[in-house]
Order: structure tokens, then sequence, then C-alpha cells
């Protein structure tokens, strides 16, 4: 499959270890990623001392956990503190700055991520109990509005499930390309994947979005996943290439890799990412403190985590 032309490439400036061609970056940098990769969620934990005030070298810590996996779990001593600015204050330490102001998230950009009966009934697996499948967040929106990073803060965790599953995707990059560097390219297609217009309500909210699985950023060379495993909520390319790459990367989500890391968030913990593949089992709440997590989206990644990292020796 020739990908020379391909837009999810297209106008890179500099090399990049994702583009398709260039085996020996590749090579040394899937070298250096894999070289001593964390072997479960308990590896990623990064105690804050002051959850309103995490100082220079917890960050540095996240930022260098992030830097090997793309993401790390902090934990706090905040407890059920219903206090949002938890979540902002470690997102701006961070580099994040830029909220994306999706439908559904409050008046500051956060969003309350907690059983809402009205929001659930229209199809928003997020507000409801039920099981949320394998996916990558913003996976509907624009280019221009993509979702590079993502924090997860925990209020309350739910009285039985609701427990998460993560994944890097610059690990599922790696295992698709030694499987056969074409799923790669089919997944690049800039026609690989449309996400049907909105219409829960009635009324088009959002119209169809078409665009590649796998991208680079065009001035960094990072890789960028957009992808969910929701059936009514995808079209993929009918063609053998596409059909081929979307099974491998299914029964990979299926196959309990080692890669793969279990976890569910205690009160004050918090997951803090670039945008890495995660599911939720369903779960049970408790009816006087029911399941309260705090989310934000943003379209930077979590700063001083580029894969030149890796390849110049700091791991």
């Amino acid at each position: 499959m020739n990908t020379a032309n391909n837009s999810a490439t297209a106008g890179i400036t500099g090399s990049s270890p994702f583009q398709l061609g260039d085996d020996d970056l590749y090579q040394r940098w899937r070298d250096a990623k894999l070289e001593r990769y964390p072997e479960s969620a308990e590896s990623l934990v990064v105690e804050i001392t002051d959850a309103h005030n995490p100082g220079a070298a917890e960050l540095a810590h996240i930022s260098r956990v992030c830097a090997k996996t793309n993401m790390a779990i902090y934990a706090t001593v905040a407890g059920d503190l219903e206090d949002r600015s938890i979540a902002r204050t470690l997102g701006d330490r961070l580099g994040l700055r830029h909220l994306d102001p999706n439908m559904l998230a409050d008046e500051d950009g956060i969003t309350s991520l907690t059983v809402v009966e009205g929001k659930s009934g229209r199809g928003y697996i997020p507000y409801s109990s039920h099981r949320l499948l394998w996916h990558t967040d913003g996976y509907y929106n624009l280019p221009e509005h993509r979702i590079r990073a993502m924090l997860l803060h925990c209020v309350r965790p739910a009285a039985e499930g609701g427990e998460n599953m993560l994944l890097d995707p610059e690990i599922v990059y790696i295992l698709m390309r030694e499987a056969d560097p074409d799923h790669i390219a089919a997944l690049m297609q800039p026609d690989a994947m449309t996400i049907p217009a909105n219409t829960e309500t009635g009324v088009e909210t959002r119209e169809a979005r078409t665009g590649p699985v796998f991208s680079i950023d065009s001035a960094t060379g990072d890789l960028h996943m957009r992808y969910t495993a929701r059936t009514r909520s995808i079209e993929w390319k009918p063609d053998d290439a596409t059909r081929a790459a979307v099974t491998f990367l299914e029964e990979l989500l299926e196959s309990g890799s080692p890669y793969i890391f279990n976890n569910k968030l205690s009160a004050g913990q918090g997951l803090v990412c670039n945008n890495v593949l995660h599911n939720r089992t369903a779960f049970t709440d408790n009816e006087t403190a029911p399941r309260l997590v705090y989310r934000a989206r943003y379209y930077e990644r979590i700063a001083n985590t580029e894969w030149k990292r890796l390849i110049d020796g700091d791991k």
C-alpha cells in the first residue's frame, strides 16, 4: 500500500519513528520504548504530597513516567474532597492549558462523570453505570480540536466495579507494525474511520466525521490515535486491508496482553495521560455516595513527553 501521499503523514517537518519507511529510526525508538517498560499499573503511581500545589519533583516524576508510557497515576491524600481545582491545577502545571469545551462539560470545561439519567437515557454511556468499551476520548472531534491529553480525578469510586483497562497507543502501533506494516498503512488512510452524525436528540448536533485512526503531528512527529469499539458509532472503510487491520486491533484489545494495565482509581487518585486507549467495567453505586470522577480533556500533550527523549536516553 502506497502511503507517500497519506494525509496522516503528509506535511511533517522532520523525521518521526511513526512514518512508514524509516525503519532505522523506528527500530531505535521501538527498542528504547520497550526497554524496562512497566509491567503493572502500580508502576505508574506518583505520590503528590499537596494536591493543591504539586511540587516540581513530583511534576517531573509524572512527566518521566508519561514519557515512557504516555500515562501516569497520581495519588493524593485529598480523599473524597469535591474540589475541581485539583484537576485544573495539575493539568496547568503539566502544560495543559486549553480545555475542550464539549457540549456535556460543566461551565468551567471540566466534566463531572456521575450517573445522570437524563444523559444516560440519550445514549451517553459515561453518564451511566454500564460498561464503556475501548476508545480514545474525542474520537469524533475535528482535527483542530484533537484531544491530545486527558485527566481523570476520582472523588468517589463506585461501590463495586468501575475498573479501567489502559493501553498506550504507541504500544498498539508497535504490535501492529511488527505483525504487518500494512495494518498501520490501512489505519493511516484519511478515510479509514467515519463517525456518523450525532442525532441523539432528533436534531443533528454534530456532522459525520471521517479521518484516520493513526496520525502523526506535523509539528512534533508525535503519534495520535482515534478509536472506538462501539459498532453503532463507527463505519470502517470497506476494503480488505482496513478490515484486516481492524480485526487485528480488536483481537489485540481482547487478548489480555501484558501491556494492558488494569486499575481502579481510589478517592484522591487520578489518571493523567496522552489520551491512551481505555475502557471501564460496569459498576454498582453506593446510594448515599455515588461515583464521581472529574474529567478534563486538553488540546495539548503533557509537557516534555516527546518520543525523542526515549532515543536520546532519557528513559
